[in-house]
């Protein structure tokens, strides 16, 4: 690890308090595999250090968290065939697990832009703080991707079907719906983080919070979409879904039906089967396994890098997928996501079917 990779995350500790703060603001703290193995290496340190009793994760700059993981990177792997994001994924949903099972207080500050591979760094944690500012999202399947980092574990088990709508639209919420949808514990105003962080240094967590926590200062947008959001994602089928959309006659869901025609067909396919397996698998373990298989299988394909070309590359919003439409998506096309990849699995837990 280069003196440049232990700036990207910056680790220290003070009084009861070990603060992990993500550092490459101008990339928006999106994770590189050096960030993971820095993160893996200071929770491993503070895990049987009796002088730390708490972990605190934030992010550098001021738009956010973590916009996820470094996607060119993973852009420039996929059109080399090579095998750098296999491993970086390994070593990520390995992480996401242990921010699970972490035996003291891990508490993120889910402020600003918190996506992708940032929900993985903080939505598993134990104490999950969000903001009036905070954005979460697991956008993958604009770039023909799925939600991974345990992101399908966490969206099947929201309420009602407000998962599904998530994960397959990429939505951005707000702490309103972030709360209930399972997010997040906790709701602080952006500029009480300081202090926040301050009190952690000399109390434990479930003494401070509750000094800081309040309500959300706006409604939930998704919350108050239930009722359509319900009846439409309950489909058996994406084509189902968009069906449902168009003709329940509110306006939001016709919208909503457009904007999924624009993402990935294929990503649509796997994602909404990866979401119904998930809500099936007993443990976060057995479906970051899951989700492992279906990043490898993504990697060999061409919309994953069609969709970071569109978006992120040459930023022309006008992705080519293929296949170009749902029909043209067979049900082997997307069997083919879940078959065990030729990097093997995670180890988490043994394969499931």
């Amino acid at each position: 690890m280069t003196a440049t990779d232990e700036t990207h995350v910056l680790v220290r500790t003070e009084g009861q308090a070990g603060f992990l703060t993500l550092n490459r603001p101008r990339a928006l703290n999106a994770l590189t595999h050096a960030m993971v193995l820095r993160i893996d290496e200071a929770l491993t340190a503070w895990e049987h250090d009796p002088a730390v009793e708490t972990v605190v994760i934030d992010g550098a700059g001021e738009r956010g968290l973590c916009a996820g993981g470094d996607i060119r990177a993973i852009h420039d792997d996929a059109r080399r065939g090579g095998s750098a994001s296999a491993a970086f994924w390994r070593d990520e949903y390995r992480l996401n697990a242990r921010i699970a099972r972490y035996p003291k207080p891990y508490v993120a500050f889910m402020d600003g832009i918190v996506m992708g591979g940032g929900v993985g760094v903080s939505a598993h944690g134990s104490v999950r703080v969000v903001t009036e500012r905070s954005r979460v999202a697991m956008p993958e399947t604009g770039i023909g991707f799925v939600p991974d980092v345990g992101g399908t574990f966490l969206l099947s088990r929201a309420p009602g079907e407000l998962g599904t709508h998530l994960a397959l639209t990429g939505a951005q919420v707000g702490a309103a719906d972030a709360l209930p949808a399972g997010l997040a514990d906790h709701v602080v105003r952006s500029r009480d983080l300081p202090r926040l962080a301050a009190e952690l240094t000399r109390a434990p967590a479930h003494e401070v919070l509750p000094r800081f926590a309040r309500a959300p200062e706006t409604p939930g947008e998704a919350a108050a979409q239930r009722e359509w959001i319900d009846t439409c994602y309950a489909a058996d089928t994406v084509e189902g879904v968009i069906d449902r959309l168009l003709d329940c006659g509110v306006p939001e869901a016709k919208e909503t039906a457009a904007t999924l025609l624009a993402k990935s067909p294929t990503a649509l396919k796997v994602t909404f089967a990866a979401l119904r397996r998930a809500r099936r698998l007993e443990s976060l373990e057995a479906v970051l396994d899951m989700e492992f298989r279906l990043s490898c299988a993504a990697l060999s394909s061409s919309d994953l890098v069609e969709g970071i070309r569109a978006q992120v590359i040459d930023k022309d919003r006008n992705p080519r997928w293929s296949p170009p439409d749902l029909p043209a998506v067979t049900d082997e096309d997307v069997a083919r996501y879940f078959t065990r990849p030729s990097a093997g699995d995670l180890g988490l837990a043994r394969p499931h079917p």
